[in-house]
């Protein structure tokens, strides 16, 4: 008997995804189920998955928080951070912080961020978080989370608020933090990232 066409689909998109998340299983990423070492309060830097099992990061482009053009792919050559945040996101407030520390401290190395601001409806409270916390790095305006939902989510959790994702220089996640992260969780993997020949 035939299966119908969408339950072989469904079960090769099923069987690809354990792919991709069984290279952060071992050590403790998304597909532990606590959803990253970012989230648990360890402490320890997330894993970061070898090359070859790196999902290539999807087409991200669109409007920042001022309407202007921003665009993942003009960032390929260099390391891309990656953060998903909320304005009404308390754990978002808690890490911004950081993460304008280790975004200034490693631009010199190649090292950008990329922010997507998610359920945001009104710019102007995503903008208002940006100026309180000094942030200098643009934010793609992502209301509905249809950014959110073009990586896979063995990667990205879309519910998971924040989530911070590393991008290699050739375009690949190569780590993926569920949850809040720290400056020191966060600075060790950007900087084993950073240092791989590109």
């Amino acid at each position: 008997m035939r299966r119908p066409v969408a339950a072989v689909a469904a079960a090769a998109l099923a069987a690809a995804g354990l792919a991709v998340a069984a290279a952060w299983a071992p050590g403790g990423g998304p597909a532990d189920g606590r959803g990253g070492a970012g989230g648990t309060g360890t402490g320890a830097a997330p894993a970061v998955a070898e090359p070859a099992a790196r999902p290539a990061a999807p087409e991200l482009a669109g409007a920042d928080l001022d309407g202007r053009r921003v665009d993942l792919a003009g960032l390929r050559g260099q390391v891309v951070v990656v953060n998903v945040w909320g304005s009404w996101c308390a754990p978002c407030r808690a890490e911004a912080d950081d993460l304008e520390r280790v975004s200034r401290q490693t631009r010199a190395d190649g090292v950008r961020f990329l922010g997507i601001n998610t359920r945001d409806r009104d710019r102007e409270a995503a903008r208002s978080f940006v100026r309180a916390h000094g942030l200098g790095f643009p934010s793609l305006h992502d209301p509905d989370g249809a950014l959110l939902l073009r990586f896979p989510p063995s990667v990205l959790n879309p519910q998971t608020v924040p989530s911070t994702l590393v991008v290699d220089r050739k375009g690949r996640v190569a780590a993926a933090i569920g949850g809040s992260v720290t400056e020191e969780q966060l600075r060790p993997v950007v900087a084993r990232v950073a240092g791989e020949a590109p």
